[in-house]
Parts: structure tokens; C-alpha cells; sequence
């Protein structure tokens, strides 16, 4: 097995401020909070899994991954904004947002559904993370990327592979299924991301400037949805029907990426009109 990277693998001293989009700052800033709140993410999994020892080593080093992703991102963030604190934004984060994580059964509704969501969560991140690598001109910022998408494809097949375990005990049906796997993605739409953005944007500039949800929801998704290419989408489509166990090749695949990348295009025009109403 490859080594993990750490922290000091990435070439900091290549940071070129110059080169440092105020945009994608913005949306960095966002991504660190998430990412370093795995740990609320892992004790849920220890719950739902609690007599799972395979599966419990596997999330608890998953959520040591995804703490990293975060203080990578944090760091760099610090960097390109010296007045930013990655520490004191992410306490923010945590005291206004707290994942349930007193239930001892999936919200999925079984174990098989919880790690088709997983896998759909995954496939978020390794696109978001794919799409944020090919936007950036900034060296540092590119590199941490490239490793993070790397992991995130790397944590999808995780899930992926005990989700197998679970399948023929659980037998999720083909409607099921797709009902977590295409909820799990409107989920994306809660109140994590327009959080982490107050707390890492704007709280982070004026501690008592009012968290507005809708409006902190809107400016981080028009950054965000703005580095998407169709490759990205296209890739994000046919991760998800193989999470729902459906064929990702051929007309389905094709059908899936093109809708993708066309709700995309036209959310982000919508996202774009209400920044400019």
C-alpha cells in the first residue's frame, strides 16, 4: 500500500500569492470547515456500525483522512489570507452546526443503504475537489487538491467495497436505491455548506454580522458551481448510478452526464441572476 502523504508533503514554499483567486479562496475557506468536522461524521458511523470492527478501523482512518483534507485546506487558506484563522472559524462552524450523531440506526434506513450514501458523498467531493485542481493557477493550492481528489476517489471505492459486504443482507431494491442515492445528493442543499461559508467568510470578518442561510447558501454555490466542466459532471454521473448499482457505461451513463452538466449550467445561472438582483 502507498504511503499516506502528510502535511509536509505539500511544496509550500511554491505559493504564489499572485495567482490566488479571491473566489476560490472563498470557497476553500468553506471547504476546510466540512472537512475538518469528520470526526462528528465518525462517531454517527460508530454508532450505525457499532458491531463492525472491519468496517469501524476502516471509517475511523477515513475521518483521520478527511481532518487532514481540512487542515491542508486551512492552512493554505491562512496563507493566502493572513487575516483568516482556520482555528478560530472552524470553532464557529462547530457551535453553529452540529451533525445528529445520537442515532444508532442509518437514517438510510439500513446499513446498505448508509454506504450507498457514502459513496454518493464521495463522489461529491473527488468531482468538487477534480473541478477546484483544474480551476486554480495557484502551484500549492493545485497540489493539495490533486491528493485530495485522489483520496476522495480512493475513500468512494472504500465505501463501495462495504457496501458489497452489506447488499446481500440487506437487499436494498432498485428504487430504494436510487431514492438514497438521489436524496443524498439534494442533501447537498442543507445547511453544512452555507454555514461553514458564514463561518469561514464572513463571521471570520465580523463576529456579529447575522448568519442569513439563503444568502450564505447562494454565494458559496454560485463559487462553487462556476468550476465545474463537463468532465467533471460526467465523471460525478456515473459514480453515482454505480453507487445505485445501475450501469454507468452506455446510454444511461451518457444520458445521466448530460443531464448533470445541463442542471448544473442552468442552477448556475440562476444562482447568478439572484447574485446580481
Amino acid at each position: 500500500m502507498a504511503r499516506r502523504w502528510t502535511l509536509d508533503d505539500i511544496p509550500w514554499d511554491r505559493f504564489d500569492p499572485d495567482k490566488v483567486d479571491p473566489d476560490i479562496l472563498a470557497v476553500v475557506k468553506a471547504a476546510s470547515m466540512v472537512e475538518a468536522n469528520a470526526a462528528d461524521y465518525v462517531r454517527y458511523l460508530e454508532n450505525v456500525f457499532a458491531d463492525d470492527e472491519e468496517f469501524l478501523e476502516a471509517a475511523r482512518r477515513w475521518g483521520v483522512e478527511e481532518e487532514q483534507h481540512g487542515a491542508a485546506l486551512g492552512r493554505w487558506a491562512e496563507m493566502a489570507d493572513p487575516s483568516f484563522s482556520f482555528a478560530d472559524s472552524l470553532a464557529e462552524f462547530r457551535r453553529g452546526f452540529r451533525v445528529p450523531v445520537e442515532a444508532d440506526r442509518s437514517v438510510r434506513g439500513s446499513r446498505a443503504g448508509e454506504l450507498i450514501a457514502r459513496q454518493v458523498v464521495e463522489t461529491g467531493t473527488s468531482s468538487f475537489y477534480s473541478a477546484l485542481r483544474d480551476a486554480t493557477e495557484e502551484p500549492v493550492l493545485k497540489e493539495i487538491c490533486r491528493r485530495i481528489a485522489i483520496d476522495e476517489f480512493f475513500h468512494y471505492q472504500l465505501f463501495q467495497k462495504h457496501f458489497r459486504r452489506y447488499r446481500d443482507r440487506d437487499r436494498p431494491g432498485l428504487l430504494t436505491r436510487l431514492k438514497v442515492a438521489l436524496g443524498r445528493v439534494q442533501e447537498a442543499e442543507d445547511d453544512e455548506l452555507a454555514y461553514a461559508y458564514y463561518a469561514a467568510n464572513v463571521w471570520s470578518r465580523d463576529h456579529a454580522a447575522p448568519y442569513r442561510r439563503e444568502e450564505m447558501a447562494t454565494a458559496y454555490w454560485v463559487r462553487a458551481m462556476r468550476l465545474y466542466r463537463p468532465q467533471h459532471l460526467d465523471s460525478a454521473a456515473r459514480m453515482i448510478l454505480r453507487a445505485a448499482e445501475l450501469r454507468a457505461n452506455g446510454w444511461l451513463g451518457d444520458m445521466a452526464a448530460r443531464a448533470a452538466y445541463g442542471l448544473v449550467r442552468r442552477r448556475c445561472r440562476r444562482l447568478e441572476k439572484a447574485v446580481a438582483a
